[in-house]
This record gives C-alpha cells, structure tokens and sequence, in this order.
C-alpha cells in the first residue's frame, strides 16, 4: 500500500473507502432515517473525501479522521465502519514519518471507541472491541514502521550505489580523457619533433649548403605547422573553436610531403572513400602520421607506401615501408595508434614483413562503434 502514491492512487482510494463506510453505515443504522443517521453521514463523507489530501497534509487528514469518529460514536453511540477511513490516515501519518503524532492519535481514537462501545455494553462486561481496536492500531503502526523503515535503508543503500556508480564513471571519464590528451599531444609534438630532429641531423652531418638550406626551410615549415596543430589541439581540449579544423584525409597530402626527405620517397595509394565521420578521418590521419613517424626515426627505410581503401563498412589504413630498422618493443607511439582503433570499435596490427621492413595495418569502421571500457586502455 505505501506504493500507491499520487492523485491517481487517492481518486481511487478514497471512492473505495467512502463506499465501504457509507454502507456499513447504513447496514448498522438500518437505514438513515433520523438526525444523528444524518449527521453521520455527514462525518463519513467529509473524513473520506479528507483523504484525498492525505499524501499532502497527512497530519490534518488524521486530525480530521480522528474528529470524524468521535462525532460518529457520539451520535450513534457506538463504534462503525469510520474507523476504516481512520485507519487509512493513521497509516498515511506513520508512513510519512509522524510517528509520534500517530502514536497520540492512535491512543486517542482508542479512547473514543471505548467511550463509544460504552453506550452498548453492560458495565460488568469486558470491552474486548476496545482491545481488540487497540491491537489492531498497534499492529498498524508497527507494521508501517517497519516497512518505512525498510523502505528507507533500502532508499540509502541505493543512493550509496548510485553514488558510488557516478564517482567511478567519473573517474573513468578522467581516465579517458586523460588518455585523449596524452594522444592527441603525442602525436601533433611527437611528429614534427621527430622530423625536426630527423632534418637538423641531416644538416650537421653533411655540410652542404644547399642541403642544409633545404633541411632549415623544411624545419621552419615542421615547426609553423607544429604549432598551428597545437594551437588547434589546446583548443579542442578548451573547448574552444580551434584555429584551424581538425586534420583528416585531405590533408595527408600535406602530411607526406613535410615526412618525406631526399633518401626516403612516400608513395601513396589513396582509392576514393566516401566521406568519414570527423572521429574516424581524426584517427585515419593520425595513426599515419605516427606510422610515418616510426619510420622516420626507427627504420632506415629508402621506401614507404600509404595505402587508405575502403572495405565493405570500413576504411583500411596500411604503411608499409623497406626499411631494415625495427621499433623495438611498442612504445606510446604504436600504444596510441592501437588506443584510437580500438575507441572506434576497431583494430590495429604491426609487424615485420617476410621480405622485410614493418608494417602497420588498420582497420576502422566507418560508423563508429565505441569499444568497451576494460578494452579502451
């Protein structure tokens, strides 16, 4: 019953009360043919139709109850039916939380029934109705009592839940995002440091002007566009509008041609690609650039190729280079690669090749699919 809460469950109650009273009124009067009949339907009504409110003034809605069977006993001289609607609003004053009010007006209603069933009853006679009412109201107010108070732990324990649910997604959101930064910073300073330190080796080793020149132009340009991806990437984490728009497949041109060098050519098989979410461009570009990184820095390579076709609902993204050097064990680089497939619902392997030189294959849904937590990190 303490679930039937709202205008809804009241509309239905208190018909369901009312008739219950009023009709036993009548049965115990056998007909309501005189003033005090009257005047009892009357305390019927109004105490019933009280308990519309009940949810909303449960304490006045008691009082008024409480009221309504003293005025009912005095009239007919005896207890009736009423002690329904009393019974109702004693149990909405317990369940709301008045359990000392409840209490007062428990005792007080037993008090009216046995002045009531005093009118009836030989003076030597034991008034076992008034016991038994008494029992009854005990049993209510105990029984309301226990369950609120159910209700209520059982109300915390989930609250404690529900809190502890909200701190561990948000530190899960802390943790991916601080692992969004540290790629995103990775890959736009890692990059075009690389290249810099790659071209200002290349300047110190062989004292050639024109070389030299060309590795200085190349690290002036490495360094512009350093900056203005970080300038943008600092932006996105402020969100804020950035500076320029995020990098994706049209500017992988750009990209090749800033990575590649005198000794080391890029060839690139791009087929054409319906357009991609900003996510999988984002990634789809990131993770050659990085791939190019490692070959700058790691493979002695003379060769690369770039390759980026779809397949069916994905996009394949494979560089592959004729290098002899090898990565070593994965660092942060291939770490971060394989963290952006997979936070896509994706897939990325590495790996020498049997005739040499390393490869980097990645597979990307063209819808992404986020991953699972656990496989996120």
């Amino acid at each position: 019953m303490s679930g039937w809460r709202g205008r809804t469950a009241d509309a239905a109650l208190v018909p369901a009360v009312g008739l219950v009273a009023v009709t036993g009124l009548v049965v115990q009067s056998r007909g309501i043919d005189t003033a005090a009949a009257w005047a009892a339907l009357l305390a019927v009504l109004l105490s019933t139709g009280a308990l519309y409110v009940r949810r909303r003034h449960p304490v006045p809605v008691g009082v008024v109850a409480l009221a309504a069977i003293g005025a009912y006993g005095a009239l007919l001289h005896r207890p009736g039916p009423i002690m329904l609607v009393f019974v109702v609003a004693l149990y909405t004053v317990v369940d709301e939380g008045y359990l000392a009010v409840a209490i007062g007006l428990g005792l007080a209603s037993v008090i009216a029934f046995a002045v009531a069933d005093s009118y009836n009853r030989s003076p030597n006679t034991m008034n076992g109705a008034t016991l038994l009412h008494a029992g009854w109201l005990v049993a209510v107010i105990v029984g309301v009592t226990r369950n609120r108070r159910a209700y209520l732990a059982e109300a915390q324990a989930r609250a404690v839940v529900a809190e502890q649910r909200m701190e561990e997604e948000a530190r899960r959101r802390a943790t991916e995002e601080r692992l969004r930064i540290a790629r995103e910073l990775h890959d736009v300073l890692g990059h075009h440091l690389s290249l810099i330190n790659v071209q200002a080796s290349a300047a110190l080793h062989r004292p050639d002007p024109v070389r030299s020149e060309q590795a200085l132009t190349a690290i002036k340009q490495t360094s512009k566009e350093t900056l203005s991806e970080l300038r943008a990437t600092l932006g996105a984490l402020r969100q804020a509008p950035a500076v320029v728009p995020a990098p994706g497949l049209n500017r992988l041109g750009d990209l090749i041609r800033t990575a590649a060098r005198p000794e080391l050519e890029i060839r690139t098989e791009l087929a054409e690609t319906r357009s991609l979410p900003p996510e999988v461009d984002l990634a789809v570009y990131r993770i050659v650039q990085e791939a190019l990184t490692n070959v700058a820095r790691h493979a002695g390579a003379t060769t690369a190729v770039v390759r980026v076709r779809p397949d069916h609902d994905d996009v394949l993204v494979e560089v592959e280079d004729d290098g002899t050097g090898q990565p070593g064990s994965p660092g942060s680089g291939i770490r971060g690669m394989r963290e952006r497939a997979r936070a896509l619902g994706g897939s990325l392997t590495t790996g020498a090749q049997p005739d040499g030189g390393f490869r980097v294959s990645a597979r990307l849904p063209m819808r992404p699919d986020p991953a699972p937590v656990g496989e996120q990190t």
